[in-house]
């Protein structure tokens, strides 16, 4: 637990030039077109690595919550999922030679859905903790911190979280961003924050539009997003340049798979290496959050 006093002390290097570039490259929720990308080549001893079931179907299925772009989210027809995620994890199919299926599920079900064999991985954002790692592994390939988000002309004067004590905050249903406010509830002078939580990252953002939340707290990217895609921009903005700890994404594994799992690391390592992966998280105005090595549960 990150000690009160601490918390306050928020990790400061906002992605400027990040928020200019998706201003003119998320209007749609597409990537970029790029030029040339660099060669995705598939790896016979990793596709034997994988569990025969997915040798069976031929295909690997990938739980998300399709609520938070650019990461995962409904492309125009409402039906495609979208993202940097699922283009990542596409690259992955190829190097282990299967097809990917991205499902849209429920956030707080991700994981005992991957523990119970209905899903075979999950990639949605989720930052790698302790807790969740005793219930799963995880296979890291992003970094990224929580940032608060504002009605756009911030009425309320939100600055920082400790703005937040005595006011109505909307996030996601079991989130770390839930965790963060609970951890700042002792530094709260007065009225603790309220803290209301809902099923995907969209409905919260309704209350905050509305008017029934003064904040919303997102991740760094999908903040961004939001405040510079022209489909939103007039509703929302950043409190301030400042975000609050940074955390690991990780890719969900069944801790009975560990062929799976090291499938999964050495492919993500392989398209590291040869540009795949920066290639993709540039598409999609995020290479601020790539890493430089695919770690397990955060080496812990």
């Amino acid at each position: 637990m990150t000690p009160p006093s601490s918390l306050f002390r928020p990790v400061v290097g906002l992605f400027i030039a990040l928020a200019v570039a998706l201003t003119a490259a998320c209007a749609d929720s597409t990537p970029r077109v790029e030029e040339a990308a660099p060669e995705v080549r598939f790896d016979p001893v990793l596709h034997d690595l994988l569990p025969q079931s997915v040798l069976d179907r031929g295909v690997i299925r990938i739980g998300t919550d399709a609520s938070y772009a650019p990461m995962s989210s409904f492309g125009q027809d409402g039906r495609t999922i979208v993202g940097m995620e699922p283009d990542l994890g596409a690259d992955i199919g190829r190097v282990l030679g299967v097809s990917v299926e991205f499902v849209n599920a429920d956030f707080t079900k991700l994981l005992s859905q991957v523990a119970n064999g209905d899903l075979d991985l999950a990639m949605s954002a989720m930052t790698d903790t302790a807790a969740r790692a005793k219930q799963a592994d995880f296979v890291n390939y992003f970094s990224a911190g929580t940032s608060i988000v504002v009605q756009r002309g911030n009425p309320a004067g939100v600055t920082g979280i400790r703005d937040l004590c005595g006011q109505v905050v909307a996030v996601e249903r079991g989130t770390t961003q839930v965790d963060l406010l609970g951890r700042a509830q002792p530094n709260c002078p007065g009225e603790p924050i309220d803290v209301k939580t809902y099923p995907t990252n969209s409905d919260a953002l309704v209350q905050l539009r509305t008017g029934r939340a003064v904040a919303v707290l997102n991740d760094l990217p999908p903040a961004v997003f939001l405040v510079n895609d022209p489909r939103t921009e007039s509703h929302y903005q950043l409190a301030s340049t400042a975000t609050y700890e940074p955390g690991l994404y990780g890719i969900v594994v069944a801790k009975s798979q560990p062929g799976l799992r090291a499938a999964v690391r050495r492919a993500l390592a392989k398209l590291l290496r040869n540009g795949v992966y920066a290639d993709v998280l540039e598409r999609w105005d995020v290479s601020d959050g790539a890493i430089d090595r695919i770690t397990i549960n955060s080496n812990r």
